[in-house]
């Protein structure tokens, strides 16, 4: 006999990230775009084109309102980081290797993979590293 699971909500009424959550994350990936020694206008395109007026006050601090895409942008990034820290005894040497062209990459560097600007190559960086890893 066949039973009929109970559907879940297309729009949970829990946010999946909440707005402390994602101001930390905000305050985390400024930081570490500082140790990929990735330049503001670089790191708006990761960020999805960010404007340079937005981007300027979160590192002066004031991070406002985080949208869906944003959240997962920055969820991404940590991601990333956290499988650099995973593969990389050295965290220098993994702040290093997003800088560094790779083949796996085309022989593009992931920072300039991560700059196309869309989620899909953010992902594409956090899917690789996750596999090499074996996670």
């Amino acid at each position: 006999m066949l039973l009929e699971l109970p559907r879940t909500q297309a729009a949970p009424e829990i946010a999946r990230i909440t707005d402390a959550e994602a101001q930390a994350m905000v305050r985390a990936v400024i930081r570490l775009f500082e140790r990929w020694q990735v330049p503001d206008n670089r790191a708006r395109d990761i960020l999805g084109g960010l404007a340079a007026r937005t981007y300027a006050r979160w590192k002066a601090g004031e991070i406002g309102r985080i949208d869906r895409d944003l959240a997962t942008r920055l969820s991404l990034l940590m991601g990333i980081h956290k499988g650099l820290r995973y593969l990389f005894t050295d965290p220098e040497r993994g702040y290093a290797w997003v800088g560094k062209p790779n083949p796996v990459f085309g022989g593009q560097s992931p920072i300039e993979i991560m700059a196309a600007g869309d989620i899909f190559s953010l992902a594409r960086v956090r899917a690789w590293l996750d596999a090499e890893r074996g996670g």
